[in-house]
């Protein structure tokens, strides 16, 4: 009779006698991408085979304040703040039936005289939240002398093995009538903030996930409004 030797760190002979793989040497069998800003349920029993899951929790950026300013002046509002980040390694056996995945808005854009929005917050269940970016607000009078104003600062840390808060946005600044800098958004672990403005406009989005918005600029009469931040995802790696 032929004899076979198997490593008892990976595999188990069962009652039945059927040589078996044990539960949790499999490693990683799927990664669930939660992209759209919404709430989500996860079912344990779907996943019959599972041991752990790795979850990455992004939060949504900030969104950054409009600006107006009148004839001969400048304007200029500073970043928002990018959303914060968490994750968390989870033994299967202290996962719920179901649990309630929540993937954070970026905030609103503000209108010319109003401030932008926070992020949204995400989430998986109750063991991994990530708390969103602020919004930029409408800090700077219109006018022609110098002037600045400080940045946008960042949420604090949420729940999870490693959580972090999002990064500040930038301060601005007028040097004169016509010269001037918004603030950069955010950045975010996932992504990264928007770009500051020297001219007429709006803020720069963010790219990715969770950066916050920059902040807008308008010189001379113009009014402009500001821009959204960036949403956030929640990651899920499964392991069997």
């Amino acid at each position: 009779m032929a004899a076979v030797c198997v490593d008892d760190s990976y595999f188990e002979v069962g009652d039945d006698g059927r040589l078996t793989l044990i539960p949790g040497q499999e490693g990683l069998r799927d990664v669930l991408y939660f992209k759209t800003p919404d709430t989500y349920t996860f079912k344990k029993a779907d996943y019959p085979w599972l041991a752990r899951v790795f979850v990455m929790v992004q939060a949504g950026g900030g969104g950054a304040a409009g600006a107006r300013a009148n004839a001969g002046q400048l304007v200029a509002q500073p970043g928002a703040s990018g959303g914060g980040y968490a994750e968390r390694l989870i033994e299967a056996s202290a996962l719920g039936a179901t649990e309630s995945i929540v993937v954070g808005a970026g905030g609103d854009a503000g209108t010319a005289t109003i401030d932008g929005g926070a992020g949204g917050n995400s989430s998986f269940g109750g063991l991994c939240t990530a708390l969103g970016g602020n919004g930029g607000q409408v800090v700077m009078a219109s006018g022609s002398t110098p002037v600045c104003h400080t940045g946008t600062s960042g949420p604090l840390a949420g729940v999870g093995d490693l959580a972090q808060g999002g990064g500040p946005g930038g301060g601005s600044f007028r040097i004169n009538g016509n010269e001037g800098h918004s603030g950069e958004g955010g950045e975010s672990r996932l992504g990264h903030g928007g770009w500051q403005r020297a001219t007429s406009g709006g803020g720069g989005a963010g790219r990715g996930y969770g950066g916050g918005a920059a902040g807008a600029l308008a010189r001379d009469g113009d009014s402009v409004n500001g821009t959204a931040g960036g949403q956030g995802i929640v990651i899920v790696y499964l392991y069997g």
